[in-house]
């Protein structure tokens, strides 16, 4: 594919805050002094009154989310993927998720592209653990427009969202004029009669990349972006099964609990399909550059297509 600009989602997170407090009075930013990382530090030097450092305490910093969404605020609460989902799971959860709060948290530096910070800090059990909060939406943006879009809809929808985003600078794929993002709904970009590639977040591009070279083999792929893994699309999801038969699932997360596991639960019950799931294989990740990282553990574009074309057979 030919060259195309790349933006770390996680910078996208950060103008988007900024744009969003300029044009709504009730969004405030919380951050656990990660601020430069999280890029809300963008938010913070456009509105520095409706910014709170809650320091290196996850957890508390939900409490005060929580209690600021009460108060009639719509509060950003930004760290780490392993600290925002994983340190303070039982906040969210107890704080947030069971009284149905309107809190949004943005979590970034997700997956195994943190690269170098590495196991301790490649958050890759995520979006399992956010999915089994009952009322919880989950967003996945796969670029820059998408992750823009995302924290808009985010602020629009009423009751607690899990936004995941990333270090690494991905391409940007969705620029066109006809784009639009719909919580819930996803988006096909390229059709294809032989398999379907249900790809969310940093794969998203891999795979298409992935699918111009099996077309090259005479493997028609189609892929669809599925930036919403809860609530999922299944009426996309079970169409595509149905109208391809094979169906592999991509995903910067563990194979657990996933996407994978998501587009399983909802095949196994309408449309029984052969899947594969291609992801983190039940492993802690290393310290190491991202991008290397990606082609060790499978996620890059020539793994991905050497994957499938031996599942096409």
């Amino acid at each position: 594919m030919s060259d195309v600009k790349k933006i770390a989602t996680r910078e996208s997170y950060g103008k988007a805050l900024a744009e969003l407090g300029t044009e709504h009075k009730d969004v405030v930013v919380l951050d656990a002094d990660l601020a430069e990382a999280t890029k809300t530090g963008i938010f913070k030097k456009a509105h520095p009154e409706r910014f709170i450092d809650c320091g290196i305490a996850e957890s508390n910093m939900m409490g005060v989310a929580a209690g600021l969404a009460a108060a009639g605020m719509v509060p950003f609460a930004s760290s780490f993927a392993m600290f925002a989902a994983g340190r303070a799971f039982e906040q969210v959860r107890n704080s947030i998720g069971y009284p149905h709060l309107n809190v949004k948290i943005g979590a970034t530096h997700a997956g195994i592209s943190v690269g170098e910070d590495g196991a301790s800090h490649q958050c890759n059990e995520d979006i399992a653990l956010m999915r089994t909060i009952p009322g919880m939406t989950v967003i996945c943006p796969s670029d820059d427009v998408e992750a823009k879009a995302a924290v808009k809809a985010a602020y629009e929808h009423d009751g607690p969202v899990y936004l995941r985003f990333g270090r690494l600078a991905v391409p940007v794929i969705n620029d066109r004029p006809d784009y639009t993002f719909e919580l819930g709904k996803g988006v096909v970009l390229r059709e294809g009669k032989d398999l379907t590639i249900i790809a969310t977040g940093l794969p998203v591009y891999n795979c298409l990349e992935a699918a111009e070279k099996l077309a090259e083999d005479g493997i028609d792929a189609k892929v669809i972006n599925i930036h919403t893994i809860k609530p999922l699309d299944e009426e996309l999801v079970v169409a595509a099964a149905k109208e391809t038969g094979k169906v592999v699932t991509v995903e910067e997360h563990s194979v657990i609990g996933g996407l994978g596991s998501a587009v399983c639960d909802v095949l196994s019950e309408q449309a029984p399909a052969k899947v594969l799931k291609i992801g983190i294989n039940d492993v802690f990740g290393e310290s190491g550059p991202a991008a290397e990282l990606l082609v060790k553990y499978g996620l890059d574009t020539e793994s991905i297509y050497k994957k499938i074309k031996e599942f096409s057979k």
